[in-house]
Formats: C-alpha cells, sequence, structure tokens
C-alpha cells in the first residue's frame, strides 16, 4: 500500500499494531501525527448490570410474547429486562506522539508505504536535495513500538518529540530523552452507564536515542539538533487484568512502560527490525494469493480505489485489499494482546467511539474471526476464546437473574468487563443467543486445526455451559415446538396486524439455526471428547423440537420470524434468517427450496438497498459464495471497494468499522475454497472476471492446506497437504476424489481432475 501524499485525516492514516498497541502513522512533512491505542483502554469498571427486576417479570413477558400481545409484552420488557444502567462507556484513544521537523524548502519524492508482508510503514521525502526517511513499526516480542528517523546528510536531521493526551494525564520528561504518561480515567457518574469515580490506570513511555547532535527535554517534549539519524521507542500498559475482566491494582502500568522501554533500548534498530520479522513473517507469509493481472502496482492505492469506484476492475488490489485484512487480524488479535478485536479491531481516534467501538456480539465480533482459520491465522483465535472463556462468569449472573436458567449468556454487545444485560434498548439488545453465536466460532477453530486436546480442555467446557443454558432458556409453544422468549432478529422489525413496527417476538429463524447448528456441533464436539451420553441425547431430543427454517409464502424468501409478518424495512443491513447458509450450513445444495429462497431474499434484500453498510456487504460476498455464484460474489467485492472503503483500505459503516474488512477477507477465501459439507471444494465461486490465479496455503476443514493454480478458467495445479491425516474428499467442478492422507504429507492431485 502506497501514496504520494501525507494523510489528511485520521482515515488516511496507516495502522501499524502488534495486538496490543495500535498506532495510526499520518506521515506529515512538517508535522506528522502517529495517533496510539491500547487494547485495554476503556472507561466504567465491572459491574453486574443485569436488570434485578427481570426474574419476577419474565415468565409474564414469555405468557404475552406467545398470546400475541408484542405491544405490551414490549413495554415490560423495557422496565424490566433492559440492563441497569442500559448503557456503558467506550474505548478509548491513549494519545499522540506528534514530530516537528525544520524542514524549508519544498518537499519533493513523497512517498508513503505500509508493507503487509513486513507490518513495516515508511515516509521517505526530498528537501533541498537531503533525502528523509521514517520507518515506523510494533514489535510483538519487545512489545514497543519503534521508530527510526534518518537522513543522508550528516548532522541533517532536527526535530521535536512530544507525547500528549488531551484528558486524564501528565506527561513529564524524566532525564533526557525519556517522556513518562501517568493517567487515570476519571469517569462522572451516569445514570446510563454507571458509577463514577477513579477507574482504569494506564501509563506509556517514549524514549528518544538520537545518534549524534544535541538532545533536551522539557514538560512533554524533547528536542533534538543536528543529528545523523534518531531511534524513538515508545510502550504503554493499563492496569487491566482479563482474569477478573476488571482492573487489578496490582498492576503497576508505570512499571510495566519503563521495564519494556528498558529491554528494548538495550537492542540496536536493525535488532528490533530483525526479531519484528522473524516473529511476523511466519504468519503472514503462509498464504498467498495472485488473481492474474496485477500491472497497478505503480500506481498509488488511493488511485486504484478511486478507479475501482469508477467501474474499473483491479484483480491485483483484490488480492491486496484480502491480504489487508490478515495483516489487521494479525496486528490486532495475537500475543502479547490479551482481548479479541474490537469493532475498530485496536485502532480508535476517538474518547468516545462509534458504537463504543465494543464488542457486538450479534454478529460482528464474530465476523471479525471468520477468515482466521480458513487464511492460515487459527492462532488468533485464542484472545477471541479466552475472552468468551471469561464472559461465561458475568453470563452466569445474566442467566439466572434474567432468566432463571442454568449456564451462561449474553446479549448483543460487551466490554472488556464482560458486561452481559440488554444494553441500548430492547429494539437492539434483545439477542439472548449471542453467547451460542460466539460459540459457533470456537467449534469452527477446531474444525480447522482438529486440536483434540484444546478442544477438551478449553472449547468444548465453554459450549457444553452454554447449552445447559439453552435447555433451561427455551419454553414450550402452544405448537409443542421449544422456543426462544423474548428475543429478536437483529436489528430488523416487523409490522404487526395493527401497522406497528415491533422486534420483540419468540423463536426468530435466527434463534432456530442458531441452536440447530449449535446443538449439532456440541454432539459432534461431546462425542469427540467423551461426553456423557445422556446429555448428548438430550440435546438430540430438543433438537427434534426445534422450529424448522420456512419458506415465506409471500416473497418465496426464507421466512425471517416465527409468523410470516411483513417487513418494515426490506432491504435492513441485517440479514439474519440466512445465518444457516452462512456461517453455518444448514442451507445447501441438499436443501434445494432453501437453497433457493435464500437467493431470493439476498435479491429482494439488494433490491430494496440492502448491503449499504460495509460489514453487511462484506456478507453478501459470503452469502453468494455459498450459493455458488461466483458472479454476484465478484460483483458485490467490487461493490464493497467501490462503496465502502476508504484510502487507506478501512471498511466504512460509515463511520469505520473493522468488521467488513475481515468479513471481506473471508469472502474472498470462500470464492476460491469452501469445506463446510465435508468436501474440499476448489474454486468453488470464481467469476469470470478470475480467469487465471493461484492462492497457497488457504486451510480447509479437516486441517488441510490447499495450494491452487489455475489458467484459462481451469485448474492446472491442486496440492494437498494433511496436517492431521485422515481422508479427505476433493471436488473440482462437478468431479470428487477421494484420498487417503497420512499427517504431515503433501499429495499432488492435479492430474486426477
Amino acid at each position: 500500500m502506497w501514496y504520494k501524499q501525507a494523510a489528511k485525516n485520521w482515515n488516511e492514516a496507516l495502522p501499524i499494531g502488534n495486538g496490543r498497541l495500535g498506532a495510526m502513522v499520518y506521515g506529515g512533512v512538517q508535522k506528522d501525527i502517529i495517533q496510539l491505542n491500547e487494547e485495554s483502554l476503556v472507561g466504567g469498571s465491572n459491574f453486574d448490570n443485569t436488570n434485578p427486576q427481570a426474574g419476577q417479570h419474565i415468565d409474564e413477558i414469555r405468557r404475552l410474547l406467545l398470546a400475541g400481545d408484542n405491544d405490551k409484552a414490549h413495554e415490560l420488557a423495557k422496565q424490566y429486562l433492559l440492563a441497569t444502567p442500559a448503557d456503558f462507556r467506550s474505548y478509548q484513544t491513549l494519545g499522540n506522539i506528534y514530530l516537528d521537523f525544520a524542514h524549508e524548502g519544498p518537499v519533493a519524492s513523497y512517498r508513503r508505504s505500509l508493507n503487509l508482508e513486513e507490518a513495516i510503514s515508511e515516509v521517505s521525502y526530498s528537501v533541498n536535495g537531503v533525502r528523509y526517511k521514517r520507518e515506523y513499526f510494533i514489535s510483538a516480542p519487545q512489545n514497543v513500538m519503534v521508530i527510526r528517523l534518518s537522513s543522508d546528510k550528516a548532522r541533517g536531521l532536527s526535530f521535536k518529540a512530544t507525547l500528549a493526551r488531551q484528558y486524564d494525564a501528565t506527561v513529564q520528561a524524566e532525564g533526557q530523552g525519556m517522556l513518562l504518561m501517568q493517567g487515570q480515567l476519571v469517569d462522572l457518574p451516569s445514570e446510563s452507564m454507571g458509577p463514577g469515580g477513579l477507574h482504569m490506570k494506564f501509563a506509556a513511555a517514549l524514549r528518544i536515542i538520537p545518534q549524534g547532535g544535541e538532545m533536551h527535554s522539557l514538560n512533554n517534549t524533547v528536542i533534538v539538533t543536528d543529528a545523523d539519524e534518531a531511534l524513538l521507542i515508545f510502550t504503554a500498559a493499563t492496569d487491566y487484568d482479563l482474569s477478573q475482566l476488571n482492573f487489578n491494582r496490582d498492576i503497576d502500568p508505570y512499571d510495566i512502560s519503563k521495564k519494556l522501554i528498558r529491554q528494548a533500548e538495550s537492542y540496536s534498530f536493525e535488532r528490533l527490525k530483525q526479531n519484528h520479522l522473524a516473529d511476523y513473517q511466519p504468519y503472514f507469509k503462509r498464504v498467498s494469493l495472485h488473481l492474474g493481472n496485477e500491472d497497478n502496482q505503480n500506481l498509488p492505492t488511493d488511485v486504484r480505489l478511486q478507479r475501482v469506484k469508477e467501474g474499473k476492475a483491479d484483480l491485483g488490489l483484490v488480492s491486496l485489499y484480502f491480504q489487508y485484512g490478515r495483516y489487521l487480524l494479525l496486528s490486532s488479535s495475537r500475543a502479547p494482546g490479551v482481548l479479541p478485536a474490537n469493532l475498530q479491531g485496536i485502532w480508535n481516534e476517538h474518547f468516545e467511539a462509534p458504537w463504543k467501538s465494543d464488542y457486538h456480539t450479534n454478529i460482528n465480533v464474530q465476523m471479525n474471526y471468520w477468515p482466521a482459520d480458513v487464511t492460515n491465522l487459527s492462532e488468533t483465535v485464542r484472545p477471541y476464546v479466552e475472552f468468551v472463556d471469561r464472559l461465561r462468569v458475568p453470563g452466569r449472573i445474566t442467566a439466572q437473574k434474567m432468566y432463571k436458567a442454568k449456564g451462561w449468556t449474553i446479549h448483543h454487545a460487551t466490554d472488556v468487563f464482560g458486561k452481559s444485560g440488554i444494553i441500548s434498548g430492547i429494539h437492539w439488545g434483545t439477542s439472548p443467543l449471542s453467547g451460542v453465536w460466539l460459540c459457533l466460532n470456537l467449534w469452527e477453530n477446531y474444525l480447522f486445526t482438529q486440536d483434540k486436546q484444546y478442544l477438551k480442555d478449553k472449547i468444548y467446557p465453554i459450549m457444553r455451559e452454554a447449552a445447559e443454558y439453552v435447555e433451561s432458556f427455551l419454553i414450550e409453544a402452544p405448537n409443542g415446538y421449544l422456543v426462544t422468549a423474548p428475543s429478536m432478529s437483529p436489528e430488523n422489525s416487523f409490522r404487526l396486524a395493527n401497522g406497528k413496527a415491533e422486534q420483540l417476538t419468540y423463536a426468530p429463524t435466527i434463534d432456530n439455526q442458531l441452536i440447530t447448528a449449535f446443538y449439532q456441533a456440541c454432539i459432534d464436539a461431546g462425542n469427540i471428547v467423551g461426553e456423557d451420553p445422556q446429555f448428548l441425547k438430550q440435546l438430540k431430543a430438543t433438537l427434534k423440537r426445534i422450529p424448522p427454517t420456512k419458506v415465506s409464502q409471500k416473497y418465496g424468501i426464507v421466512q425471517e420470524w416465527i409468523a410470516d409478518y411483513e417487513e418494515v424495512e426490506p432491504g435492513h443491513r441485517h440479514m439474519s434468517q440466512l445465518v444457516g447458509l452462512y456461517p453455518a450450513n444448514l442451507i445447501t445444495p441438499a436443501t434445494p427450496e432453501l437453497f433457493e429462497a435464500a437467493r431470493h431474499t439476498l435479491t429482494r434484500r439488494l433490491t430494496h438497498g440492502g448491503g449499504h453498510t460495509g460489514w453487511s456487504r462484506a456478507w453478501i460476498i459470503n452469502f453468494y459464495a455459498r450459493l455458488l455464484d461466483g458472479e454476484e460474489a465478484w460483483k458485490n467485492v467490487q461493490d464493497l471497494l467501490a462503496k465502502s472503503t476508504l484510502n487507506n483500505l478501512f471498511d466504512t459503516h460509515p463511520p469505520f468499522q473493522i468488521d467488513g474488512n475481515f468479513g471481506g477477507t473471508a469472502g474472498i477465501a470462500e470464492m476460491l475454497l469452501q469445506s463446510h459439507e465435508g468436501i474440499i471444494h476448489v474454486l468453488p465461486a470464481v467469476p469470470e472476471a478470475w480467469n487465471e490465479g493461484a492462492y497457497s496455503g488457504l486451510v480447509a476443514r479437516g486441517a488441510f492446506e490447499v495450494n491452487v493454480s489455475w489458467k484459462a478458467g481451469k485448474l492446472e495445479k491442486l496440492l494437498l497437504h494433511s496436517r492431521n491425516g485422515g481422508e479427505a474428499v476433493v471436488q473440482y467442478k462437478g468431479k470428487k476424489i477421494k484420498v487417503k492422507t497420512n499427517k504431515n504429507q503433501t499429495y499432488d492431485l492435479s492430474n486426477r481432475f
């Protein structure tokens, strides 16, 4: 990714990260801005936000819903089910580093770039014949950001470095070349967001090490004059403790920051860079993708994107976008970080972010991890698994207090403190199976890795307890089905017979599909780990009483609710009744009526303006890939780039929201390789525009790595690497073959199709 000019605003800056620290690099000539983030810096504190009156009124609300009195049920739900308080606080920016340079004269040959294969951003330019260069990366091994400033003229570098934060912090110089930030979030009491007080503590440190010249420090600024080059090392920490879902006063972020700086400054820049590359590149280089013509690499990225907006195709930009999604996931979800990627990954310039930059659990955080396993980055799922594991603690309280249920649950959004009540309003937040959906990602991780020990020790216990919740949450409807109540179809509305719009209902299609897919996963997982067969027998009995997915008699689409209601917004961004198509595998060519109804559902949504948010458009790519419709999938890839992508290739909702990047990457992978039906389906949804290409390192369920090349629309090479052994069924176009494999062996299947 490269540009001929500095970023004019945050949405043009370039992201770097190591899972815990994030930064956005602007690359200005006279003044550079590096906006900073630490993954856990969130306002608020840990407390139970479950409405204490919920348990007393849940039976009445359920009775009203089953009787068709949705209006009355909604009124009671607002009063007795909504979380107390009904919102939480935001993920926050850590602050900025400002670099001011004493350049005088015209700027020539400016270039700003982000090398995805190295996770290094660079800025270079000339002023009065002197060439200046800046290099930026965030090291996972050393847990610091590293910046090198240099010029090709002896003693040609002079600059001022400032570390600043607008609120709740002080910055001061400590000796020569060290700036230290100390802070604590001070939250005012809020009826909507909870108790005030002195909350999260945080600290940051910036060390400047010049070669040659002079250096002076004062307040929050260091001035360097007439140096040959300079090394800047930055880090930050908070007193957040994942094990407690809270801050922990035994943690001293100030000491942590200083210690990390001291350790890192013992290395040269070259050694820091070598350590960074040795850690990062083995992950990133696992996968390559080329889609034919890539002649546009000599054009700046923003120019290429503009050409797509004008209707031109750029296959190289598609490959770049795909790899950018992998880069962003690696940069926002891995050790030394402990938290999963949030709504903005790890990059947020605000004190009050859009949607709090939280964890939306009714599709968005799940979408963040759709590309993880298939694009050979299963390690990035670990922070997600650990976080979901911790959510069980508050989730048990909410399950019991709200629904008198066993197990654990969570609703449509949470924060780093694990809030589990219904926030933001009954019409947004009543998603009582969000925990189940979170668990489906865990099962997918196992399907790709085949790590039976991890399944037994970590994943299955989380799933089993979520299944216990479902078992005790379901109630019997008059028709004998077991149903969820209260619930909704995120975040859509239907019209009642009296003409009023409503969201609250029982047994929406998404719930029935989630339970079906989840129970099948639990049964399979239980059999693998040797679970108590009585429990699995119970799940099988429940499955028989879950309402089936229906086709709407009005429109021939997949019916979204328990009744065939009229939609208030036919072009709604959520397409929740298609969870069974993707990411689950309940709607396939083996269910032809539903398969065709799913296609009609998408046509109707798009005809009425659907796909207008980035993440929604990304979901549509995956849907069409599962429908084996490469042309429509490709059309929506183009639309994702043209309509929902910023100049730095960030997805925009609008505003910026990272799930679209991850969903888009997953969708491109889904066009190239599918494996959800026990079959490794090669090139299942490749459009005519992708007439030739190659990929390596994509992963199929069953722990098979796949390398493919094709030309003139025909398969040329197919290599299958078996990580775990076992039989594989491979399909290309209409032909299927069976391959018995041994662990860690590679099989050339090129001539078998």
